[in-house]
C-alpha cells in the first residue's frame, strides 16, 4: 500500500473521531439538564401533583357550608315553634278585613253614579270666538272630578270608582290636556264616578259641596254636564293595580352647579 493510500483512508478516520467528540458533548449536555430536572422540579402539571390538597380545600369548604345550612334549618325551626296555628288564622283573618277597604276586593251595594262632562260643542265654538280665554271654564278638569270624589267620601262612600277604575288611597288624578290620567291611563269626558254608599246622605253631601255649588253656575250658564243618578244595585271591581308605593328623592347637585 502506497503512502498516498494510506493518507486517504486516514481521513475518514479524522472525521468519525470529531462526529463522536460532538456526541460526547451533547450527551453531557442533556445528562446536565436531566440532572437538573431530578432535583426537585415537577415535569407535571400542578393541579395534578397538587390534587389531594384541592380536594382536602373542597372537603373543608362543603363542611363549612353544611355547618352554615344546619345552623340555618334550626333557625327556620325556630321561628316555626313561635308560630303556631292560631297566630296564622288570626293574622290572615286581619288581612281579609282590611282587603275590602283598601280596595282589593270587588263590592256590590246600593249608591250613586255622577256624571260630568263638558259643555257642548255650539257653546264652546260660541266662547272661542268671542272669549279664547273662557273657553278652559267650559271643560271638566281633575279639580271637578277630586270634588265629587272629595264630597262623596265624606258622604260616607265605603268604596268608588271612575271610568270603572277602583279608587284607592294612592290613587291620583292628573289632567293632561283634555283628557284626565288615572292609574296612568288616560280618559275623555264624560267622567263617571260611582260611589256605593247611602245614596240620600251621599247626594246630600254633594249638595253641601262649596266647590260644587260653584260647579253648578257652569252647568247652568254654559250647560256643562253635571248628572247623579241613584241606584240600588252598583257592582265595583277589586283594584289591579300595583300596591307598591313610589317616592321621588331629591338630586345631587352636581359640582357645575347644573342639576
Amino acid at each position: 500500500m502506497t503512502h498516498e493510500a494510506t493518507r486517504g483512508r486516514g481521513r475518514p478516520s479524522r472525521v468519525w473521531h470529531g462526529a463522536a467528540a460532538l456526541a460526547f458533548v451533547v450527551a453531557g449536555a442533556l445528562f446536565a439538564t436531566t440532572a437538573l430536572s431530578a432535583k426537585g422540579l415537577d415535569l407535571r402539571a400542578a393541579s395534578i401533583t397538587d390534587l389531594d390538597g384541592v380536594v382536602r380545600q373542597e372537603k373543608q369548604r362543603s363542611d363549612e357550608l353544611q355547618g352554615k345550612l344546619a345552623s340555618l334549618h334550626k333557625q327556620v325551626d325556630e321561628l316555626g315553634r313561635q308560630v303556631n296555628d292560631t297566630s296564622v288564622t288570626r293574622l290572615q283573618g286581619q288581612v281579609d278585613q282590611l282587603r275590602g277597604p283598601a280596595g282589593l276586593d270587588a263590592v256590590t251595594g246600593p249608591g250613586l253614579t255622577v256624571v260630568l262632562s263638558d259643555a257642548p260643542k255650539s257653546e264652546i265654538d260660541k266662547a272661542r270666538a268671542d272669549d279664547p280665554a273662557s273657553v278652559d271654564l267650559l271643560v271638566v278638569h281633575q279639580q271637578d272630578i277630586q270634588a265629587v270624589v272629595n264630597a262623596l267620601w265624606s258622604g260616607g262612600a265605603e268604596a268608588m270608582t271612575i271610568q270603572g277604575q277602583r279608587v284607592v288611597s294612592t290613587t291620583g288624578i292628573k289632567c293632561v290636556g283634555n283628557t284626565v290620567v288615572l292609574h296612568g291611563v288616560p280618559y275623555s269626558p264624560p267622567y263617571r264616578i260611582a260611589a256605593i254608599g247611602d245614596p240620600a246622605q251621599l247626594e246630600s253631601s254633594l249638595d253641601a259641596s262649596d266647590y260644587i255649588d260653584a260647579y253648578q253656575t257652569f252647568v247652568q250658564r254654559y250647560s256643562l254636564g253635571y248628572d247623579v243618578l241613584a241606584s240600588g244595585h252598583l257592582e265595583l271591581p277589586a283594584y289591579k293595580g300595583s300596591t307598591t308605593l313610589k317616592y321621588a328623592e331629591p338630586g345631587v347637585e352636581s359640582s357645575s352647579g347644573q342639576g
